[in-house]
């Protein structure tokens, strides 16, 4: 019998396959089923971001916020959607609201710190990036991240340390294949 869940596990694994269109389709019928579920609402929304319809995410990630506006994933969402298009004060924006409902997000932390290193903000991108590395040490992007804003801060010592720490992860790191 096909489900919402089975749907929503289904769609999942075509958008992480990057066949955000072939799950799109099928968010659509776990909606027809569960249109109240927030989490199908944010799926959606991302398997619409990676197709490259943003104005449909944006519009499944509001949707979502209808039913849960504490969800911090969403307005992570809108906030990487909204860096994309270059609008960063609103992508700043978004991303605080993330923080606001859940301070104990690496994702959230490194995504603002990207932002700030972007406009060059070096030193709010640096304290973003050791929140990130605080919450979660081996987090490699966010470590990648902080060697990067240390250098551009002439901090070599730390960049240095930040560089070793990421070598460790990377001996350990198993190797993708295309």
């Amino acid at each position: 019998m096909e489900t919402a869940a089975l749907l929503n596990d289904s769609a999942i694994a075509l958008t992480e396959a990057n066949r955000p269109n072939e799950a799109i389709s099928l968010f659509r019928k776990a909606l027809a089923m569960e249109p109240g579920n927030p989490l199908l609402w944010l799926n959606m929304g991302i398997a619409q971001q990676k197709s490259g319809d943003y104005s449909g995410a944006m519009d499944s990630f509001f949707h979502c916020l209808t039913f849960d506006s504490n969800l911090s994933e969403a307005w992570n969402a809108l906030g990487l959607i909204h860096y994309e298009l270059e609008r960063f004060e609103e992508a700043e924006s978004f991303y605080k609201k993330a923080l606001q409902k859940n301070s104990r997000s690496p994702k959230c932390w490194n995504n603002m710190g990207v932002l700030y290193f972007t406009i060059g903000s070096y030193e709010e991108a640096r304290h973003c990036f050791e929140q990130a590395v605080s919450l979660s040490p081996h987090y490699y992007d966010a470590l990648y991240n902080l060697r990067d804003t240390c250098t551009e801060l002439g901090d070599a010592r730390a960049a240095a340390e930040f560089g070793r720490r990421l070598s460790e992860l990377s001996n350990t790191k198993p190797v993708r294949l295309s």
